[in-house]
């Protein structure tokens, strides 16, 4: 057989798959259960979605299955073992700000504009139009090839649970979910709470904490915090944070009413995977309250935040830092900080760790450690960390297509963060942002480059026949 031409192929198909992309940007595909109904029970516009591209597959000639009214598959090929493409076609809230209709689909400067473009009804078109390319070449594959499309990635993940209940487990896969060339490596994800009870009698002291909080998620490094506190020391404390501001070279203000003192601290938000990237406003109004002539309860919530979190987001105090080659660090953000006299405190961290470290270990570490405060750990969720060996046949075969039809080495990346590809035992993320892109997922004025969906297209049609012949 020739060589084949892979983004000749798809440039054929460029006016099809342009048409088609657009048309599946225009269903508003955002979770909405109080429009649900039985047959959509995660709303009317993702259940719009996942219809579009069931049909589109059936239209196709193309073996199609919807499981549950919540996710499907679009199928070709034969064999025992099972190529899967997982794909997701709902989207976050356009959210404001946009220079055009975020649901139009708008083509300008050889962009696609609409919230899902990038993330991830443009890739999914791409993945698609790659399994396209193959049938209509009647290429001989000794795999069935399956593309998986969930309905909920956006929010819990509920498509791929409910789907892998009933469905089989791809022997391997990838997810053009994320990133080119190819992230092989997922650290573990375990979003918990430190809590501190209410204090059961306030001494009085020089200094009322009357509140405290910062951020809103765990995941998130919060860029903003306010504190209130009860004092006859108002003009004094004023001008330590103001001093102390100033020598931490940070934006806050204080605001003086009668006997009362309220600060507020602005920091620099980041994703909570690398604490490093931000500025944590709860951190520092934490360690300024901590120096203050505080009750024993409030003095005990503000020295441990000073004392243990404060400029080390790599758990050392704590006495759980950690470090492997493929993943790297284990970082710990702490995102959400809540403090009350008459109700529980707490603090809400997302941790992040390396594919090797003892998860179980680790928890039992840190709550010996809050032991002493008579504190206790709340777990949320845990995600364990997700790895596929870089010598496997998926990871090389993925290497070897991308440097092939780039001309580009094919590096591998580990991250913090959590992509689909971890719902697949043995599956990457791989693509469909290059490197050097800007990443504009969940902004306004969302866009995939046009060229860059061919080219990713192109690469998928590559991989697919490699991985599945």
């Amino acid at each position: 057989m020739d060589k084949i031409n892979w983004q000749n192929e798809i440039e054929i198909r460029k006016e099809d798959l342009l048409t088609d992309t657009q048309q599946l940007l225009q269903i508003k595909s955002v979770l909405d259960e109080n429009a649900a109904t039985e047959t959509a029970p995660l709303g009317i516009g993702v259940k719009a979605a996942l219809d579009y591209m069931l049909d589109l597959g059936a239209k196709d000639g193309f073996t199609v299955k919807e499981v549950d009214h919540v996710a499907g598959h679009i199928e070709m090929g034969q064999g025992e073992e099972l190529l899967g493409i997982l794909c997701h076609v709902d989207v976050v809230p356009e959210g404001d700000g946009w220079s055009s209709d975020p649901y139009g689909a708008e083509i300008r400067e050889g962009k696609i504009y609409a919230r899902g473009a990038i993330d991830d009804k443009g890739p999914t078109m791409a993945a698609y139009y790659a399994m396209k390319v193959i049938k209509e070449l009647d290429l001989p594959l000794n795999k069935r090839v399956r593309m998986i499309i969930g309905t909920d990635e956006e929010s819990d993940w509920r498509c791929v649970d409910r789907y892998f209940e009933v469905e089989e487990m791809p022997t391997l896969g990838f997810a053009p979910d994320a990133d080119f060339p190819i992230i092989y490596a997922e650290k573990g994800i375990w979003d918990f709470a430190i809590v501190q009870p209410p204090a059961i009698h306030v001494e009085k002291a020089a200094v009322n904490v009357l509140e405290f909080s910062s951020g809103r998620r765990m995941n998130m490094v919060p860029d903003y915090a306010i504190a209130t506190v009860e004092t006859v020391q108002t003009t004094e404390l004023k001008q330590d944070y103001e001093l102390f501001l100033h020598k931490h070279s940070l934006t806050g203000k204080s605001e003086i009413k009668q006997n009362q003192i309220t600060f507020e601290l602005e920091g620099v938000s980041a994703h909570g995977m690398e604490p490093k990237n931000g500025v944590n406003a709860g951190l520092f109004l934490a360690s300024f309250l901590a120096d203050l002539q505080v009750d024993e309860h409030a003095k005990t919530y503000f020295t441990f935040v000073r004392d243990y979190l404060f400029e080390d987001s790599r758990g050392n105090k704590l006495g759980i830092a950690y470090h492997d080659e493929i993943t790297g660090d284990l970082t710990i953000n702490a995102g959400k900080f809540i403090y009350s006299k008459g109700k529980d405190s707490s603090i809400g961290f997302t941790m992040r760790y390396p594919v090797t470290f003892d998860w179980e270990k680790g928890k039992e570490t840190l709550t010996a450690r809050l032991l002493k405060f008579q504190w206790r750990v709340e777990s949320f969720s845990n995600s364990m960390p997700h790895h596929v060996d870089q010598d496997s046949f998926l990871v090389q075969t993925l290497q070897k297509v991308y440097e092939e039809e780039t001309g580009e080495k094919a590096e591998l990346l580990s991250i913090g963060g959590g992509t689909y590809a971890r719902s697949l035992k043995a599956g990457v993320a791989f693509g469909p942002l290059f490197p050097g892109s800007e990443d504009i997922a969940h902004q306004k004025d969302e866009y995939i480059e046009i060229e860059d969906m061919l080219k990713a297209a192109a690469i998928y049609a590559h991989a697919i026949y490699e991985l599945a012949r």
